[in-house]
């Protein structure tokens, strides 16, 4: 197949770390066909699995990295933590892998690490993905934060993970919403049920929540000051020509949004 380079976008912050790449990639630029057109990463959608692994290789391609690390995504608060040596850190996903199956598949919605060379990968149709980054002691993560991620507070979670396992100081971290459901898309109708008391001060106006907000003030709770984070605030409901968005369409694809050492 011939190679487009993905149509991938930056954050400023995370720009100026030597060393460090990253992106958030848009649905364009790969191989997929409708409905999963055309940057489609994820596995689990129905999408033929030999066009999800040309179009994971050509993400990892324009990190200029070799290896990617994949999880289950399970919408629940469990950090994967990844070390030189660890059995775990042995099932990243590579281009020459057979059909686009990872070698193990572990269940998580948080990865952080500190190997090199090793692209930590989520995928979102809506849901935010959050880089976490320490560049003293260079250490990344990587979140998927859906309502229920956000509800259990996953992002301090991570944290509290890059603190006890890498020795990470809160305020050298820099942090980076992706695209997701913006205020004015975020609908949820059973609120009530679904989203404690205590949140509904993100409430926008009836049923729609600000979560790019919650999530900046969970990250400033964990200790990551203001200045260092940076928010997208691209709704992929409202941008679903360069998004997946599961709301606009259920099924749909998975978009990358990824984080590497180089």
């Amino acid at each position: 197949m011939a190679t487009t380079k993905p149509l991938g976008s930056t954050f400023s912050n995370l720009s100026a770390i030597p060393g460090l790449s990253h992106g958030y990639f848009s649905r364009q630029g790969g191989v997929s066909s409708p409905p999963w057109d055309g940057l489609n990463i994820g596995l689990n959608t129905g999408d033929d699995v030999n066009h999800v692994a040309e179009n994971r290789r050509r993400v990892l391609d324009s990190l200029g990295v070799t290896r990617g690390f994949f999880v289950n995504q399970t919408h629940g608060t469990e950090v994967l933590v990844l070390k030189a040596g660890d059995k775990a850190a042995l099932d990243f996903w590579e281009p020459s892998s057979k059909n686009g199956a990872e070698k193990r598949i572990h269940s998580a919605d948080a990865m952080v690490t500190d190997i090199p060379d090793l692209a930590l990968v989520i995928q979102v149709a809506d849901c935010q993905a959050v880089i976490l980054v320490d560049p003293i002691h260079r250490v990344i993560a990587n979140v998927h934060s859906g309502w229920r991620g956000s509800v259990s507070n996953i992002l301090g979670e991570t944290v509290r993970t890059m603190v006890e396992s890498f020795g990470s100081c809160p305020g050298d971290i820099v942090a980076g919403i992706s695209p997701s459901l913006g205020p004015g898309c975020a609908q949820f109708i059973n609120y009530q049920s679904e989203i404690p008391k205590s949140l509904w001060n993100y409430k926008e106006n009836k049923h729609y929540f600000d979560f790019w907000a919650l999530s900046s003030d969970q990250l400033k709770n964990a200790g990551i000051t203001r200045e260092n984070i940076e928010i997208s605030a691209r709704c992929t409901r409202c941008e679903f020509d360069t998004y997946f968005s599961y709301r606009k369409q259920p099924v749909t694809g998975r978009f990358a949004v990824a984080v590497a050492w180089g």
